[in-house]
């Protein structure tokens, strides 16, 4: 090496020694003044309580997951009548409109033709003409009423217990936007 780097790299590390001198004495002082009192407080961990274990007592019962159990009961659910009543729904041949829920139909007007009350329909991008005893939606809904306002429908469900049972259910007359 020349004298001259020597001499460049002697000046730098006298320049880097003066920089970590007392140059920010005053407030590290201050600092120290401002924190001595200053402790910081941990509050003590929960006690744990001890485990205490609960012993098993319903070995003796029935197990309400054994299939045999499950079997039994769906066998008992369904009565004789409900039975027939959907055997019967099922020979004759479905309509058209009970392909769409009945949530989907809307009915839009009605016709007095020959003292006969037709209501209009739309399911899908379609429109249909039904009448007293045609079928809507799909839980065998039969049209049982015709006015104005509603289509009235008597509709085959089943209940909490898998009986099927008849329900009275109605499609109101959609307002026509303004």
């Amino acid at each position: 090496m020349s004298a001259g780097v020597r001499l460049v790299m002697l000046a730098a590390a006298l320049a880097l020694a003066a920089c970590g001198g007392e140059e920010h004495s005053d407030l590290k002082e201050e600092l120290h003044q401002l924190t001595k009192d200053l402790r910081g407080r941990v509050e003590p961990l929960p006690q744990v309580k001890p485990y205490e274990p609960v012993p098993y007592t319903a070995e003796g019962q029935v197990d309400p997951f054994r299939t045999e159990r499950i079997e039994v009961a769906s066998a008992g659910r369904a009565t004789g009548a409900s039975v027939a009543l959907i055997e019967e729904q099922k020979k004759r041949p479905p309509e058209p409109l009970e392909a769409f829920p009945l949530e989907s139909i809307q009915m839009l007007g009605t016709i007095t033709q020959n003292k006969e009350t037709f209501a209009l329909v739309k399911a899908g991008p379609n429109l249909y003409r039904v009448k007293k005893g045609n079928y809507l939606g799909q839980n065998f809904g039969v049209i049982t009423a015709i006015d104005e306002a509603q289509i009235s429908l008597k509709e085959l469900v089943q209940d909490s217990t898998g009986d099927w049972v008849e329900r009275i259910s109605s499609l109101q007359l959609v307002e026509a936007k303004r």
